[in-house]
């Protein structure tokens, strides 16, 4: 695989590592091929820069997508949105299925705070043959007065310049600040007041309520006391106290990079053995 640089005006300045240019990048990208298959879609997209062409069909099938259950009582609910789409093994462990294990994979992790520049390190990476894929919550970053995210997401890294990184599903490019913010996150979930009222009945047994108890996650981030607090207030007069937008629910994902290579290249078997950032 070769990298490449571009020609498009939008580009102009000096750039540090390139998978493909912009207009290639809209050319060749994969748009999202289903619900909450963001990783199975990034996954088509690495195999696809490593020379490795799969449908989106093999993808999805080999990373075991997860979907909401958006029909189920609310417990349940809750439970599918912590995992739904897919984690990074999941990802890692599809590419290599997918590839017939031409394919190993990587994940750095960033969370908690590592000691790394993050565009010259991608860029590092790039020009010697990987192909990251970020997963990032979207939850992060967010400017004054824009809606907040529904989910974490992943997409591929397909360039970096100064102080920016490029983006497929959907083409894109964010600023190094903001990616740090998106990368560098505990693995947490929040879910909107209307999708938990929505789904709350009134008389769910005792029981049901304390159903994810004994998950120490949950239980450390006061799930069930957070949606008794959010429907009691709905269910008092307004008081002109600013209201719960959302609850904070404990999330499968990891925050990081993940880099893929071919496993019988050099930058592949140095992804293997690379340590781990430092932390700071």
């Amino acid at each position: 695989m070769e990298t490449s640089q571009s020609d498009d005006s939008e580009l102009a300045g000096p750039l540090w590592a390139m998978l493909w240019s912009v207009a290639e990048a809209a050319e060749k990208q994969t748009l999202q091929i289903g619900a909450s298959a963001c990783g199975a879609t990034a996954v088509v997209d690495v195999l696809q820069a490593l020379g490795i062409p799969v449908s989106p069909e093999t993808a999805d099938e080999c990373v075991r997508t997860r979907l909401r259950r958006n029909e189920a009582p609310l417990w349940d609910y809750l439970l599918s949105r912590s995992e739904a789409g897919a984690t990074h093994q999941q990802l890692i462990e599809g590419a290599e299925r997918a590839s017939g294990g031409q394919v190993v994979g990587r994940l750095f992790a960033l969370h908690p705070p590592r000691q790394v520049q993050l565009v010259p390190w991608l860029a590092s990476w790039i020009s010697r043959g990987a192909v990251p894929v970020a997963t990032m919550n979207m939850q992060q970053g967010v400017h004054k007065g824009e809606e907040i995210p529904d989910a974490w997401h992943h997409q591929l890294v397909f360039g970096v310049g100064p102080s920016a990184v490029y983006m497929t599903n959907p083409l894109d490019v964010v600023s190094e600040a903001v990616m740090h913010k998106r990368l560098c996150s505990e693995s947490v979930l929040l879910i909107r007041r209307e999708d938990v009222l929505q789904r709350w009945l009134a008389n769910t047994p005792a029981g049901t309520l304390s159903e994810v108890s004994s998950h120490p996650r949950w239980t450390a981030l006061d799930v069930e006391d957070q949606v008794r607090k959010l429907c009691h207030e709905e269910g008092c007069e307004d008081d002109g106290e600013l209201k719960m937008s959302h609850i904070v629910i404990p999330a499968a994902y990891q925050s990081g990079v993940m880099l893929f290579a071919l496993r019988v290249s050099a930058v592949g078997q140095e992804l293997l053995c690379t340590p781990e950032l430092p932390l700071l």
